[in-house]
Order: C-alpha cells, then structure tokens, then sequence
C-alpha cells in the first residue's frame, strides 16, 4: 500500500477528514483499484508498489541508516508490503518476517521477486490476521496515506505488538511546502490531492493514545522524481543536522515523516 508516483507528479483526488462514509469508502476503493494496476503493469519493486524508483530508493535508504540490530529471529510484520523490499531485507538481517498486502496480485509478484519463499499474507492493516500481542515489531510504510483515517490501522498495529515491541510508520507531511504549493495550484483549478496527507503531531497523540510510549520522529526529505538530482544534497549531513536541530525546517523541507515508538510494557 505505497505509491508516492501522485504525488510527485499528479493530484487528482483527496480524502478529508471532513468528508463523508461513502466518500471515504470510494476514496480507498480507488486506492486498491490503483495498486491492482501497478501490479498489473509493473515488475520493478517500484513501480509494482506505485513508488518512484528514486523515491522508494531514498525511503529505504532512510530506513537502513536508521535501524538498530535485534534479536535474530525475532517476529516482523510488514503492513503494506508491497513488491516486498523491505520484508527481504528484514530476513536477511535474521528475522522472521511476514509480509502483509491487500493487493493478491502484489503479493504474487513480490514472491516472485524473492530468491527464497517469504512468508506472505493477503489481508487489511485494520483487521490484521493476527493474535493479540504475538510479535516482536511491526513496519507499517505507505499505508496511512491511501487510508481515508489513520486511528484504526494504528490501534491494529498496538493489538498484535508484545508489550515492548517496536512500531517503524510513515505519513506524508502535511506541512511540507511542496505540499502546501500544490494544494495551492490545484484549488485554483477546483480539485483536490489524490493522497491522504497528515499532521506529524496528530500523528504522534494517535500514536500514544493507541498505547505507544516514546515515540521518536524523523523528517524524511524526498525530491520529487523529476528533480532527484537534488536528493544528495537533503540527505547530506549539513540537511540532516538542520532538519533536527532548527525549528521548522523539517517541516518545510520534508516530503514525508517517520516514527519509531514502542508498545507500552
């Protein structure tokens, strides 16, 4: 459930949290129609999950350089799979991981990319196929933002989690200036953004009201695909250093954010 595509280079819908049920039900049945056809035409892990290759390469790129070793053989769920990029790397680093998409054909396609079996699972990151409490950590990457809210697929992801276990999700910024220009340009042509984009700070007190402690944010800076020449320069160190430490230009400069939080003991 991931597709930043859209977002770099169209816009034609939105979900608020103003409209109505059936607005909300048609917004996200566009969204699972839209992955169908990634995966249809696409067999690149990109474009099977509606990333750019630039910018799934700087997600998981972010990623990498922010995560920190546990015990091998741990148990992982990654919600929103995709083509699975992220659930093989999990393996590699010794886990036991299942990868979890509501798209069959996905899936399919992500085994099919795989040099050994993974284990993989058709399902909704709001019902999750899961015992309560049963796994060490979950990622959950490109989901929120082709959900119409984010409150229940967070409360999920708290349900199945161990008391200590670890959650890794991700939101579009809503307060990025990339995005505020083209809400801008595409009010003035009477349409709204097809992607769903949050609040870092609605996102972190739905995050503690679900039962997560100390949750930690991350600006993640990503170049639209048509400018990615300019992607080394948000990911140097001088960038990384600016967007923690002066107010506000995380928030300007971001195209989306992170949040590592753990499940309360």
């Amino acid at each position: 459930m991931r597709s930043d595509t859209a977002a770099d280079d169209r816009a034609p819908e939105n979900c608020s949290t103003r409209s109505s049920p059936r607005q909300r039900t048609e917004f996200e049945q566009q969204w699972r129609q839209r992955f169908v056809g990634f995966a249809t035409l696409r067999d690149d892990d990109a474009g099977i999950a509606g990333w750019s290759p630039s910018g799934l390469d700087a997600r998981f790129r972010f990623f990498r350089r922010l995560w920190r070793s546990v015990a091998r053989e741990s148990i992982y769920l990654d919600v929103g799979c995709g083509a699975g990029t992220y659930t093989r790397w999990l393996v590699e680093q010794g886990l036991y991981v299942v990868g979890l998409d509501y798209s069959h054909l996905t899936l399919i396609k992500a085994r099919g990319r795989a040099a050994t079996d993974l284990h993989l699972c058709a399902g909704d990151a709001r019902m999750l196929p899961f015992e309560s409490r049963s796994v060490d950590g979950v990622l959950c990457f490109g989901v929120l933002q082709a959900l119409s809210e984010s409150t229940a697929v967070v409360r999920e992801l708290a349900r199945v989690l161990k008391p200590g276990g670890e959650l890794w999700i991700d939101a579009l910024n809503r307060s990025a200036l990339s995005a505020r220009l083209e809400r801008a340009r595409l009010r003035l042509k009477g349409r709204n953004m097809h992607l769903r984009y949050e609040s870092r700070t609605v996102v972190e007190r739905i995050l503690r009201e679900a039962g997560f402690v100390d949750p930690v944010p991350h600006w993640l800076p990503i170049a639209p695909s048509r400018l990615r020449q300019l992607q080394p320069m948000l990911e140097s160190r001088g960038a990384r250093y600016a967007m923690a430490c002066v107010p506000g230009v995380g928030a300007l400069l971001s195209h989306a954010f992170v949040f590592h939080a753990r499940r309360a003991a």
